[in-house]
């Protein structure tokens, strides 16, 4: 079966995306807690919060906010089945992700370069995570290794 996704040499420099939108539930935010082991109160005491945080509420985990990306971006099948490894991210948290927050990742190839392997190519990719009020909740670097376009590809 070919793979959906683009190949190495189909991204181009600049090239911008944007995925479909997500809103963020107390679910959401609980199972993170449960999968990550954080229960931190500023994640899961209401009351707490009202009282002692510069947010007067629950948020959500920031490392949700960059999981959610990932799987944003998945969404629009770029990288399906032509992704090979995710090699490195830098991530800043730059606003709250909130409980009822509606989401997007918004992206775009800022480099890339070939490897001494004639399979694979590296991409690097400038991401954000952006809310309903086009607010950056954070943002960040993303390095992946992707397949290149096989010698005996059947396209023509």
């Amino acid at each position: 079966m070919k793979p959906q996704g683009k190949y190495f040499e189909d991204f181009v420099i600049g090239e911008e995306f944007r995925s479909p939108g997500r809103t963020i539930t107390e679910t959401d935010v609980m199972m993170f807690a449960w999968l990550s082991g954080d229960y931190n109160q500023i994640h899961t005491d209401e009351e707490y919060c009202k009282q002692h945080s510069i947010y007067g509420a629950r948020i959500a985990h920031g490392l949700f906010g960059l999981a959610l990306v990932e799987g944003l971006k998945f969404r629009v099948g770029l990288f399906e089945g032509t992704a090979i490894a995710s090699l490195e991210w830098t991530w800043r948290f730059k606003n709250p992700l909130l409980i009822g927050d509606t989401v997007h990742a918004r992206w775009r190839i800022s480099q890339k370069r070939e490897t001494s392997k004639t399979d694979r190519g590296i991409i690097w990719e400038t991401v954000q995570l952006i809310n309903q009020c086009d607010e950056i909740v954070a943002e960040g670097e993303h390095v992946v290794m992707m397949q290149r376009k096989p010698e005996h590809d059947d396209q023509s």
